[in-house]
């Protein structure tokens, strides 16, 4: 299995202390580091996943995670509009790659500094530190809204305003306990409700009735 090279500082910098200790033959302080480095490149995994890369009408999950709010846009969270709302709560032992819910143009990101509370308090989605990558096709928009919590305070995003992307596509990933919103038009169908667990880029989270 792959690991992302964003955990790349935190894997050496915990093998390098297990490393140095052991060598000054001290196995039983050198063995939370060595289990440190283990979480974190379990943490940083990066499995593959079976797209539906061909389905055009589907949106699909960007994180994995258990689905906590499956419906209208909540007030002071959702942009400006009328939206569905499915948000997503991911747990440290859930991967944290994110991946595109729905292929298109990104036609803006919108990093936003914020406070750091609990992903899965309802606020956090419209208080704590947020990045949104918002992506059209056929005059249909979906955002993508990445939200970081207590632990996480490092959104990586590696898409640009501009870029086309693909439905499943990694762009980025949140830093360990995280949210992830996404937001889509009121016309689509939501096929996933509050408690279900997802995984990213292959739940799908909702449809549009027919491609334009």
């Amino acid at each position: 299995m792959k690991i992302d090279r964003a955990g790349a500082p935190f894997i050496v910098g915990a093998l390098a202390p297990a490393a140095a200790l052991l060598a000054l033959r001290k196995p039983k302080y050198a063995l939370p580091f060595a289990a440190l480095a283990g979480f974190m490149a379990y943490f940083f995994r990066d499995p593959d996943r079976r797209v539906p890369a061909h389905d055009e009408a589907a949106v699909v999950s960007p994180a994995d995670g258990e689905v906590m709010v499956a419906g209208a846009g909540e007030p002071d969270v959702a942009p400006p509009g009328d939206w569905k709302q499915i948000s997503i709560f991911l747990s440290p032992i859930d991967v944290h790659i994110n991946r595109i819910p729905y292929g298109g143009r990104v036609t803006r990101i919108e990093y936003q500094p914020g406070q750091f509370l609990p992903a899965y308090k309802a606020e956090s989605g419209a208080v704590n530190e947020r990045n949104e990558v918002w992506i059209e096709r056929d005059g249909r928009t979906v955002v993508a809204r990445q939200v970081v919590g207590v632990l996480a305070r490092r959104i990586v995003c590696r898409i640009t305003a501009g870029d086309a992307v693909m439905t499943g596509q990694r762009f980025g990933l949140m830093k360990f306990g995280s949210r992830m919103d996404v937001f889509v038009p009121p016309e689509a169908r939501l096929t996933v409700s509050a408690g279900q667990k997802v995984r990213g880029g292959e739940s799908i989270l909702a449809r549009f009735e027919e491609s334009r």
